[in-house]
């Protein structure tokens, strides 16, 4: 299991999940990591994740945060991850 982190790193990652949660799906995930900076910016209200920044992903049940990991990846994010227990689980946990 992924924790959430602590303090500006955690304050990090609720802007990124909240962009993400904005989007339609994940064949949106792939336009927006290929976006400018500030059009990211200017459409999500936070900044676009670097290459080299730590990203999770999550969804319901683990299939749409696997295939948006595996996406990221191939853009060149290579510190995607999947929160395999997706979010059933860390509301089970921490809900």
């Amino acid at each position: 299991m992924l924790p959430v982190p602590k303090g500006r790193a955690g304050a990090e990652f609720l802007k990124l999940t909240f962009a993400v949660r904005t989007m339609a799906g994940v064949s949106e995930l792939e336009s927006a990591l290929q976006m400018e900076p500030a059009a990211f910016k200017a459409l999500y209200s936070t900044e676009k994740p670097k290459l080299e920044e730590n990203l999770i992903f999550f969804c319901q049940m683990g299939k749409r945060g696997l295939q948006a990991t595996q996406l990221a990846q191939r853009l060149g994010y290579k510190e995607a991850r999947n929160y395999e227990g997706a979010y059933r689980e860390w509301l089970q946990k921490e809900g």
